[in-house]
């Protein structure tokens, strides 16, 4: 034994499996150390920043509710009963129409309704009916019923929340589908007006409205009222009560059962919010136990077979040892080299995964920061622990960068523009950390030690952004904007933010530098909004006159680029033609759920466009769409209907048009059609007509030498004096004046 001891091909083999031992024993460690606990460590710290930016999110929501309800207040229509006994309808009327704009744009409401405490009318954004058709027949509830509401709303309550349950609901097709509906009533307190507001919310739509992607698998969040109700919750059977009698107030703990609860407070309506976590992962404690009992058993077992290996190996050792001539490359090394080598790419994957939680908790916390309704008291531990790591040095510049996409075809992964657009920029020798926001939009932090070193920032963006454009992102379009210089403090986050997105926004049109600077943006308000061309553009709509409509598009958009106008400008330009050739669809559409669609892409794409032909391009699309709506939509059976009798006037605006010829046309009585014109139009019928025939003779009057008083026969009016009298009262001056300042 001492001979095999002494013998130092045996020792070589001994000491190398030692090696292989302390090697696998070291990796075994490392890996335990950052294993299932110190994952859930990091897990659970990126779950609770998750969680916070949710309360915000629903808090904006609730905030969203709230200001709706005010909006529905402060609508100026009184309806009290008329000298004949009847409601002013036309007040109703307008009032639908604006409830209708205020509601369709929050996409989970199901339905506004408002009534008042000595009327048995209901005003819905869809139309107006019964109180009792609909609290009782159209939103059928055993418990929420007329008489609930009304004596709801008849007592001193403040804003009221309901929490979520199923209602009967009545659909067009006169059947009763359930779905679970949360309801908000108007508080009473202090009264804003004389209306009784209720707001039917579909719960599945608000609680997708609110990504909760990020949460940790088997955690859930539930919302209770300031008076600690249930409102709503993303886990059935969500035990509340018992938690309430062991947590209360302002963001405390508890851990029972395999699972952690925390409660939040809002700072916006002092509603509560509670979290229910897993406590760990199921049976920590005994994994970690049998992973050292493993731990130790292996070693002791390699070292016994460290021993009885080198025993057994030792002749045939010397002998192949011999005959290579002391050289060894044996097989059973390369099979432990693997296996170690095998360790090391686990270690670096899990590593990866850690990385890339760092990486959201960082990105969630710098959206916190440029949230203008985030409170700072929350975030105070988290900007602390980030600080150093978003910046360098004393100033940063924050750079918004925003990119129009190709095309699902060529569609690249955001976490490969992000990388691309930071290699990019460290090419360039900035210091900089790039983060995804929203909507193709990513927000650049870059730290600069002096002021001076902010002016060649453009000039190096703009190089960077061309050549992506032309290589890794090849089908891309891209604009970017550059903050002024701030101290390099997470809370200066908010206002280089909004810094850099009020350039994007008053970039001129006719700007070709893909890169502002916040710094030189300058207003100017040189817009013109040719009324008289967008009133003839609706018409041409109306009459499914679409080539002539484009070309109406195309000079209006073409002339506020000719002024270079503010980007923002000119979308509210679009926005508001749109809306004039829109109106006239709605009008004959029975069902607009395809026109809410249509308005819902419009908006999307308005937000995206990039200078002035992606806005003409949507407008086109819009006319050639709304034009063909309404084509499939015109009621040939009766000629009482919007659409047909505004295309009568546009087509005969010529003629006499009295009320008594126009009534014969549609078949009704003058008193009747006069009555029905005005709640329909919003005007009476002369006055409508007076606007048509001055909007022809305007044009006339500028593109032609037709003498006044032939402007005026070929236009409907009588005589002259006729035609001169009316012209003035509508433009304020004669038409042979108007005439001398469209040539001057």
């Amino acid at each position: 034994m001492k001979r095999l001891l002494q013998n130092q091909g045996m020792i070589q083999i001994f000491l190398a499996m030692l090696v292989v031992i302390g090697t696998m024993l070291v990796s075994m460690y490392a890996i335990y150390r950052i294993s299932i606990s110190s994952i859930y460590e990091k897990v659970t710290q990126n779950n609770s920043l998750v969680v916070k930016s949710l309360i915000q999110s629903y808090d904006n929501q609730f905030r969203t509710i709230n200001n709706l309800i005010h909006s529905i207040h402060g609508l100026p229509y009184n309806f009290e009963t008329g000298e004949f006994g009847r409601m002013d309808m036309t007040g109703v009327y307008k009032m639908q129409d604006q409830m209708a704009t205020l509601v369709s744009s929050i996409d989970y409401i199901e339905e506004a309704v408002v009534f008042y405490d000595n009327l048995d009318i209901a005003i819905t954004s869809t139309g107006t009916s019964n109180l009792s058709l609909i609290l009782d027949y159209k939103y059928e509830h055993k418990r929420f019923n007329t008489n609930y509401w009304r004596t709801f709303m008849n007592s001193d309550n403040s804003l009221k929340i309901f929490a979520g349950e199923r209602y009967n609901i009545t659909n067009v097709n006169m059947m009763k589908v359930p779905k679970k509906l949360i309801v908000v009533a108007g508080g009473n307190k202090v009264r804003m007006s004389s209306k009784n507001i209720l707001i039917y919310i579909d719960e599945a739509a608000f609680l997708k409205h609110v990504n909760q992607g990020g949460m940790i698998p088997g955690s859930s969040l539930a919302v209770l009222d300031q008076n600690e109700q249930l409102i709503f919750s993303t886990e059935d059977g969500f035990d509340i009560g018992s938690i309430l009698e062991q947590v209360s107030s302002n963001e405390k703990s508890l851990t029972k059962g395999n699972y952690e609860y925390h409660m939040y407070r809002s700072n916006f309506n002092e509603f509560y919010y509670i979290e229910k976590v897993p406590y760990q992962f199921s049976n920590i404690s005994s994994v970690g136990k049998s992973n050292r009992i493993i731990m130790v058993t292996a070693v002791l077992g390699a070292v016994l077979l460290s021993i009885l290996l080198s025993i057994y190996l030792y002749r045939p050792m010397k002998r192949i040892m011999s005959q290579l001539g002391g050289r060894h490359s044996g097989n059973d090394f390369k099979k432990i080299l693997s296996g170690i080598i095998h360790l090391q790419i686990e270690n670096s994957e899990i590593k990866k995964q850690l990385q890339a939680a760092e990486n959201e908790a960082k990105r969630g916390v710098l959206l916190q920061a440029i949230d203008e309704f985030a409170s700072s008291s929350e975030q105070d531990p988290a900007f602390n622990r980030y600080n150093a790591e978003f910046f360098i040095y004393r100033l940063f510049v924050m750079v918004v960068v925003q990119w129009r996409s190709p095309g699902e075809n060529q569609a690249r992964s955001l976490e490969h523009m992000t990388e691309c657009l930071q290699s990019a920029l460290r090419e360039k020798q900035m210091m900089a950390s790039v983060y995804y926001e929203k909507d193709l939009q990513f927000i650049v932090l870059i730290s600069i030690r002096e002021v001076k070193e902010r002016d060649r920032l453009s000039q190096n963006l703009n190089e960077v952004l061309l050549r992506l454009e032309q290589d890794e992102l090849t089908g891309y379009s891209a604009r970017a904007s550059i903050s002024k210089a701030y101290a390099s403090e997470l809370a200066n986050c908010r206002q280089a933010y909004s810094n850099a997105v009020q350039a994007l926004e008053y970039r001129l049109v006719s700007t070709t530098s893909k890169v502002l600077d916040a710094g030189k943006i300058n207003g100017d308000w040189n817009m013109h909004y040719p009324f008289d061309k967008v009133e003839k553009l609706s018409n041409y709509i109306l009459n499914r006159q679409v080539k002539e409509g484009k070309q109406i598009i195309s000079e209006i958009i073409g002339n506020a680029v000719e002024r270079n106008v503010h980007h923002y400008q000119l979308i509210h330009i679009a926005e508001t033609m749109f809306y004039f050739m829109l109106r006239h669809a709605g009008n004959a559409a029975k069902d607009n759920e395809e026109l809410m669609k249509l308005e819902r892409a419009f908006h999307a794409a308005a937000s995206h466009s990039f200078d002035g032909n992606d806005v003409e391009s949507m407008l086109h699309d819009a006319a050639v769409r709304i034009a063909k709506y309404i084509g499939s939509s015109q009621q040939e059976a009766s000629k009482l209907n919007p659409t047909y009798i505004s295309q009568y006037i546009e087509l005969n605006y010529m003629r006499n048009l009295y009320l008594d010829h126009i009534a014969e046309v549609t078949e009704t009585s003058p008193k009747y059609f006069s009555s029905y014109f005005k709640k329909t139009f919003g005007v009476n019928y002369v006055e409508y007509l007076n606007k048509v025939r001055l909007s022809h003779a305007r044009e006339l009057l500028q593109n032609t030498n037709y003498s006044v008083s032939e402007v005026g026969e070929k236009t409907g009016y009588l005589n002259s004096s006729t035609f001169t009298t009316t012209f003035k009262k509508y433009y304020g001056i004669s038409p042979s004046e108007y005439r001398k300042q469209q040539i001057s």
